[in-house]
């Protein structure tokens, strides 16, 4: 059954793997992938193969990821749900040749939208960053 404490878990879960860069094989079984759309502020992706292109160059991009869960609020509707989260992302970038890398801190706005399949599992179907707000002294992406 989905429950509000499921969807937290899957949000936890998920940005512990980004921070860590998690291979694809830890990655994938919790996106969809006929019906995956990811909107991001550079780009909107779909399927498994959107994804891990998305995902291939940003873990080239960013260092040192800390993802905070600051939020998780979800309406659910039998198997599906409609999530609110908001997340403090920080990362380091450098862009060469500058003499040092710059720390990015901000707060992510995102709206999901999760599926409990038949095996159990929830799935991201829909991820979209709403909004970046960030945080004094932060570097820009």
């Amino acid at each position: 059954m989905l429950t509000q404490q499921s969807i937290q878990t899957l949000a936890e879960a998920w940005y512990k793997k980004l921070d860590v860069h998690a291979p694809m094989v830890e990655l994938l079984p919790l996106l969809a992938d006929e019906e995956l759309e990811m909107v991001f502020p550079e780009a909107t992706v779909y399927g498994h193969a959107g994804f891990e292109g998305w995902f291939q160059r940003v873990i080239r991009i960013f260092f040192d990821e800390v993802h905070t869960v600051k939020e998780v609020s979800s309406e659910i509707s039998g198997d599906t749900a409609s999530v609110k989260v908001v997340v403090q992302w920080e990362a380091s970038v450098w862009n060469a040749p500058e003499a040092n890398s710059k720390r990015i801190m901000l707060d992510a706005y995102q709206t999901w939208e999760v599926k409990q399949l038949t095996d159990e599992r929830i799935v991201i179907t829909k991820y979209t960053v709403d909004k970046l707000q960030y945080a004094e002294g932060s570097a820009s992406l």
